[in-house]
């Protein structure tokens, strides 16, 4: 990503628009998720059922707080501690001020991403972002800004989307695990191990 790009990215999302760019694994659609007109624009991008929650990228571990409610558990700690920056989102209960249109049943997924245009992106924009595949229900998700460009054209014509050009690896997902207390469940197995997973609450619960 250049830094013209990444500069018009950055103006894109301040304004409160979208933003495809590839992510550890697939192209994702970022938007602002503080901002109620960022997220109308997610959604009139990419329609979501109301069963299904929106992942989000943060810059950093100290982005996580305000976004959850009460403490942090040692457990979802220890997740973040062993797998950030990387695939593995986790998943607490979402402060009020956190979208219902966002959160699922109450609950947000958030990870710091790994080496990608998104992690740089979300690292300057300072504010936590969408991360949902850029692709339309039902279609497989994208590697490239091309192919995301030609499935969202008529809203990169009217300047409501800008694909950052560049390919993405591809692979597995961001795995997903839920925390409630120290209790945990994975939603999602993907890229991170569950035997890795299992391998950290070993240790947390070893050392409580």
């Amino acid at each position: 990503m250049t830094e013209a790009d990444l500069e018009h990215a950055l103006a894109q999302l301040s304004a409160g628009k979208v933003v495809a760019a590839a992510t550890e694994s697939f192209f994702g659609l970022l938007a602002d998720i503080t901002n109620p007109e960022a997220v109308e624009a997610l959604f009139a991008l990419k329609p979501r059922g109301a069963d299904k929650g929106v992942p989000t990228l943060i810059p950093s571990f100290e982005a996580w707080a305000p976004l959850v409610e009460g403490a942090i558990p040692a457990l979802a700690q220890a997740f973040a501690a062993a797998c950030w920056p990387g695939p593995l989102s986790i998943a607490l209960a979402a402060r009020d001020a956190v979208s219902s249109r966002v959160a699922l049943d109450g609950t947000l997924a958030v990870r710091v991403p790994g080496r990608s245009a998104a992690a740089q992106l979300v690292a300057r924009f300072g504010r936590p972002l969408s991360a949902t595949s850029a692709n339309l229900p039902g279609a497989p998700p994208a590697t490239e800004a091309a192919a995301v460009a030609r499935e969202f054209a008529s809203a990169v014509a009217r300047g409501d989307l800008f694909v950052v050009p560049g390919v993405s690896p591809g692979g597995a997902p961001s795995t997903v695990v839920a925390v409630r207390g120290a209790e945990y469940r994975v939603a999602r197995a993907a890229a991170v191990p569950i035997s890795a997973l299992d391998a950290i609450a070993n240790r947390c619960a070893g050392g409580a």
